[in-house]
């Protein structure tokens, strides 16, 4: 199958073909002809598998067929988690209407300042990209009307179940026609995902093509386990010698151990930035342009990255700390092994850890392959000991305010930032030569 055999538009195809892509992935191949029919949709797929053009590229293509009537507000709202997702859907919705250019494409998320989203909110559009809690603050002070909505999308709908969204998602569908046509994609269709699907689709197409990603050959999983925090420091400095790691992105449990462990590896000359919640949105767009560009070589981040970070050039994920559940293990090594590309994931582990890596290997039908590199080896009974604390306490050891690992990743409420954590909000990100100095991760 060809994207001439399910896109019939010549502009739309000449878009695909400059995107570089050639044939139709398999959640393209399932949903691009559904949705074209006019099918509510629920599916279950992953980041990396062009997932983004398998609900844009159908949708442009729907919104070329019919004649919407005249209104100031959008025809298509998509809903993201995500302020990063917000951008990157935005940015693919404009590639692909690069030759239909009678679509204008708005995005809207929170962190941002409201008098340039009023001022595109204003005038004519057609699709509306937005985070639920800056969409809502919208639609309460009247400045968008929903009549015109023909299609309601919800990109990564578990994760903004997970972070508190539910009811306002509910708020905004309730704004929306009832005669609309509804698409949910999701990593997971269970639980509360379900629930939500039920009250908000008709009759939908259910595609389920999760066990293809979790055996995506392109990425090769490894391994390591360590005794405890100088282990980890020790051990990645020497991973990071690697002159294969291109470009690295290491996941860290808090927004202050991403903190501590960028400005760690900034000291030894690494070009490293750090991404979280506690950024203002400037800061994070600035070093997600400069990550694309390759001014930055190693991305230290949260799960907030997780998703919605699309860079073809990532060559490595290293898993510093494991995250909290399976489905965002996977989000987080999908971010390597893009468009073709091969790529390495490469996890930490404690004894204590092993309960949480059988759940990923259960959920991921494979087992994780142990590595170990001479000089590193574990040594069992001081990880018994010593394996307690995995984060670091301050700046290279010390004893820096804020806790031991600092508040997790979270949301100060539906599109917000984060408050005062730790090290009290933002920091400034610090690049450096892309060649490491000598001397490791030293106390002092």
């Amino acid at each position: 199958m060809s994207f001439k055999d399910i896109i019939e538009h010549p502009g739309l195809l000449k878009a695909i073909e400059e995107s570089g892509y050639t044939t139709p992935t398999p959640i393209q191949k399932q949903a691009i002809p559904e949705i074209i029919k006019g099918s509510d949709i629920l599916a279950s797929a992953n980041t990396g598998t062009g997932k983004t053009a398998a609900f844009m590229l159908p949708t442009l293509h729907r919104l070329l067929q019919t004649q919407g009537k005249p209104s100031k507000g959008p025809r298509v709202l998509v809903l993201v988690p995500t302020r990063e997702l917000a951008m990157q859907v935005s940015t693919q919705a404009k590639k692909y209407s690069k030759y239909t250019t009678q679509f204008k494409t708005v995005c809207i998320y929170g962190g941002a300042p409201y008098p340039l989203q009023i001022k595109e909110l204003s005038r004519p559009y057609d699709i509306l990209v937005a985070t639920p809690g800056r969409l809502i603050d919208h639609l309460e002070r009247g400045r968008i009307p929903c009549q015109g909505i023909e299609m309601l999308i919800l990109d990564e709908a578990d994760r903004m179940l997970d972070m508190g969204f539910i009811d306002a998602v509910q708020q905004i569908a309730a704004a929306t026609p009832k005669e609309r046509q509804t698409l949910l994609f999701s990593a997971t269709l269970k639980g509360n995902i379900m629930h939500l699907s039920k009250s908000l689709l008709k009759k939908p197409v259910e595609i389920d093509i999760e066990s293809e990603v979790v055996k995506n050959d392109l990425i090769e999983e490894r391994l390591h386990s360590v005794d405890n925090i100088d282990h980890k420091y020790r051990l990645l400095e020497h991973l990071l010698i690697d002159p294969t790691m291109n470009q690295v992105i290491i996941f860290t449990s808090t927004k202050n151990h991403a903190d501590v462990l960028s400005d760690r590896l900034a000291e030894l000359g690494h070009a490293v930035a750090a991404l979280h919640g506690d950024m203002h949105q400037r800061q994070r767009t600035r070093t997600i342009a400069d990550l694309r560009s390759g001014k930055i070589k190693i991305l230290v981040a949260t799960d907030v990255a997780a998703r919605g970070i699309d860079v073809q050039s990532i060559s490595h994920v290293i898993n510093f700390d494991l995250p909290n559940n399976v489905e965002d293990y996977v989000h987080r090594i999908g971010r390597t092994g893009r468009a073709g590309n091969k790529g390495v994931a490469i996890s930490f582990a404690h004894l204590q850890d092993r309960s949480l890596i059988r759940r990923i290997e259960q959920f991921m039908g494979k087992r994780i392959t142990p590595h170990t590199i001479a000089g590193f080896e574990p040594k069992a009974s001081s990880s018994r000991d010593n394996s307690r604390d995995s984060r670091p306490r301050g700046r290279m050891g010390g004893g820096r305010p804020g806790g031991p690992g600092g508040r997790p990743e979270g949301r100060s409420g539906p599109g917000g930032r984060s408050g005062p954590g730790g090290f009290g909000g933002a920091r400034r990100s610090s690049y450096g030569s892309s060649k490491p100095r000598a001397g490791g991760f030293r106390s002092r």
